[in-house]
């Protein structure tokens, strides 16, 4: 299944007009069986108007200090288990490809766990998901809830029953780090 989207912009005369009308298609990985997460736009720097709607630099997946990404997940109910015969290397580098920089944000000892330089404004579309935080702390959120998730270490985990979809708006942020 892929998203339909469609992008405005600005033609010559500064009229607005619709520039792309397209399927994207989500991104797996049998890192992750059942997930998907689709990438509908992102830049990297802040926007200036008019513009013509032509994708920008957004090469990482999560944005830069200044950037932005939009979003759309799917996480299945259960937990995430690789097939036991999957070449756990050629996938981390495949997922690396589609999703660059997204893996170094993830805890090795702590499966889902990350934490991103960035603001994010998460809605939950359809189904149940659970917030985890660093410290234990859980959230159970449903449809129509919203989650602003101020740069913390966190993960998904769905115990529900069916798929969760959640669409996020991440903008990234400064977070200094130690001398």
């Amino acid at each position: 299944m892929g998203v339909r989207r469609v992008v405005t912009g600005h033609d010559a005369e500064g009229r607005a007009r619709v520039v792309d009308d397209g399927v994207v298609e989500p991104i797996t990985s049998e890192l992750m069986p059942g997930c998907a997460a689709y990438r509908l736009w992102g830049r990297d720097e802040r926007p200036t108007f008019p513009d013509d709607g032509a994708p920008r630099g957004a090469e990482a997946y999560f944005p830069p200090r200044d950037g932005s990404r939009f979003m759309i997940n799917t996480i299945p109910p259960g937990e995430l288990v690789p097939s036991p015969d999957l070449d756990v290397a050629a996938a981390w580098d495949e997922l690396e490809r589609q999703m660059p920089g997204a893996a170094a944000t993830m805890e090795p000892d702590a499966p889902g766990m990350h934490t991103t330089d960035s603001l994010d404004y998460v809605l939950v579309a359809s189904g149940e998901v659970t917030l985890e935080l660093d410290d234990g702390e859980r959230t159970v959120l449903r449809a129509g809830d919203v989650v602003i998730q101020n740069g913390t270490r966190h993960a998904w985990r769905n115990h529900g029953t069916e798929t969760c979809t959640i669409v996020g708006v991440a903008i990234g942020a400064d977070r200094p780090r130690p001398a």
